[in-house]
């Protein structure tokens, strides 16, 4: 079972298949269409020529970076700062887990340990980093020992509340409405 995040085929086999990419993708996945993060990994490495290695991307000229992510269309509605962003990341790839992206779940001795871990990577809030964890559980098979209790409520079976929840058009519909149904209810309390 692969991803289907972008909605595009080979953008959701790259989020499928390495893990960096799909990292890149939750950090982007802010004041965006979902969409467009999770394909803004393949292209990335369609303008830089090559796939995505955490050593080279740390390793950029800064500024080189965010020209890249700044080519129309940018990556992002903030490239400098997601560039930025990105960068961190992938510092934190090589220092913290060996240069593997993948290591960031797959030496977490639990749930918590997981959450924690995600959690300290730049762009990922509590919430973001439960539901990355989520994702990870609910679709690529990540097993870490208590990882639904450490998500609650985006680890719930049945679910339609996050990207931890879209496998198809349908399901993405569905967590669309009920982010929409949030957002009316938080500004019908705002008042």
């Amino acid at each position: 079972m692969g991803l289907h995040l972008s909605q595009i085929d080979e953008a959701d086999e790259l989020l499928t298949n390495d893990p960096l990419a799909l990292l890149i993708g939750m950090v982007l996945d802010q004041q965006i269409p979902l969409e467009r993060a999770f394909a803004a990994p393949l292209e990335l490495t369609r303008r830089l020529g090559r796939s995505l290695d955490p050593a080279d991307l740390a390793g950029m000229d800064p500024e080189e970076l965010a020209a890249v992510f700044s080519i129309q269309p940018a990556l992002h509605r903030f490239p400098a700062a997601m560039a930025q962003r990105t960068q961190k990341l992938c510092q934190i790839v090589i220092d913290s887990y060996d240069g593997d992206a993948a290591r960031v779940w797959t030496a977490a001795a639990d749930g918590k340990d997981l959450l924690k871990r995600v959690a300290a990577l730049p762009g990922f809030g509590i919430q973001k980093a439960k539901i990355f964890v989520a994702l990870l559980g609910k679709q690529l098979g990540v097993e870490a020992p208590g990882w639904q209790e450490a998500t609650a409520p985006f680890g719930d079976a049945g679910s339609y509340l996050s990207v931890a929840d879209i496998v198809d058009q349908q399901s993405r519909d569905k967590v669309r409405d009920y982010k929409k149904q949030m957002k009316a209810a938080a500004k019908a309390q705002a008042g």
